[in-house]
């Protein structure tokens, strides 16, 4: 049996991928900067490199049918924006690269769906709602866009890539945490007095998971498949929590020039301190519009369906809690 690489298994929706590929008997390797990072997952062989690094992409493909390329650096601040473009575009076209090389028969492509457009006349995207990188807001969204960009000319050059368009995943093994667990985590903490009007997309990440694992068996090359679940504003999100912890949910909403304020200010006090901002600037630039999206396609062509979300935020309450986070 042939090994299937995964490249950000030790992130949350690569470790939910590299799980489902276990799950299935699978034979998996996975991409690490740091090995010893690939926690709980005994089964799964470790191959030291990075994006940055097209040999160390060349000895981890070698062999390998299938490719599963999740890692990306996702951060919505960071001090040295030229690093997130070497990971999240470069990296993509160095493992592609490398795979088509390697005579790998499969390359899925973890993509986001900040690469899909919103204004439509409904407000909800899907895979054809056109976007451009002028809409992208950040670094993060614009590096991952161009890299989505990539993945479709390895494509059309004849290259068997399928792109996934994962919305807002939720629940446990979310390490770092992403931006959406922090909401969680933040919430649990009691550190979320009021909230903004937004709203997201939440989706069970173990259902991510498989829908990655249905787009590599039965999607179509060049297509792109949204993988999501239920359209919430905040303020249902932080309700549902509420309900969890059986607590009250907050009841102030901050206008948007308040938020966009607070923005500049954290962001502004980053830059001197190096320190992470409670407030990026780009994530309250990204809440002004609601990324909702219908996930139709992937349901039809691959099967794709998902869960409720109140158990993927429920599990990843607990999750947290038992690991320490809050």
């Amino acid at each position: 049996m042939k090994p299937t690489l995964v490249t950000g298994a030790t992130g949350f929706v690569g470790w939910h991928v590299a799980r489902a590929l276990l799950e299935r008997s699978l034979k998996v390797r996975a991409l690490a900067r740091d090995p010893a990072k690939l926690r709980e997952l005994p089964e799964v062989q470790p191959v030291q490199g990075d994006l940055r690094d097209p040999a160390s992409l060349e000895r981890a493909v070698e062999g390998c049918e299938t490719v599963f390329h999740v890692a990306a650096d996702y951060r919505l601040w960071t001090r040295e924006p030229e690093e997130m473009y070497r990971s999240n575009v470069d990296g993509t076209r160095a493992m592609l690269d490398a795979s088509r090389r390697a005579g790998v028969e499969r390359f899925v492509y973890t993509s986001t769906v900040g690469c899909i457009g919103v204004n439509t006349p409904d407000g909800i995207g899907d895979e054809r709602s056109e976007a451009f990188l002028s809409d992208m807001q950040g670094p993060y969204k614009r590096s991952k866009f161009l890299a989505e960009q990539v993945a479709m000319e390895f494509a059309e050059s004849g290259f068997p890539v399928v792109i996934v368009n994962p919305t807002a995943p939720v629940g446990d093994h979310d390490f770092k945490p992403t931006p959406t667990g922090k909401i969680i985590v933040d919430f649990v903490r009691g550190a979320i007095p009021a909230y903004v009007d937004t709203g997201l997309n939440v989706v069970d990440v173990r259902d991510v998971a498989c829908g990655h694992l249905a787009a590599c068996e039965r999607g179509v090359p060049g297509e792109r498949y949204i993988l999501g679940s239920e359209n919430l504003t905040l303020q249902q999100i932080l309700e549902a929590l509420a309900g969890i912890l059986e607590r009250k949910a907050p009841s102030v909403q901050i206008p948007y020039a308040v938020a966009y304020a607070a923005g500049v200010a954290s962001t502004a006090w980053a830059e001197i301190t190096g320190k992470e901002p409670r407030a990026p600037l780009d994530a309250v630039r990204m809440s002004r519009k609601k990324m909702w999206v219908r996930h139709d396609k992937a349901a039809r062509e691959l099967g794709y369906s998902p869960g409720p979300a109140a158990d993927a935020l429920r599990r990843a309450v607990v999750w947290f809690q038992e690991n320490g986070y809050c």
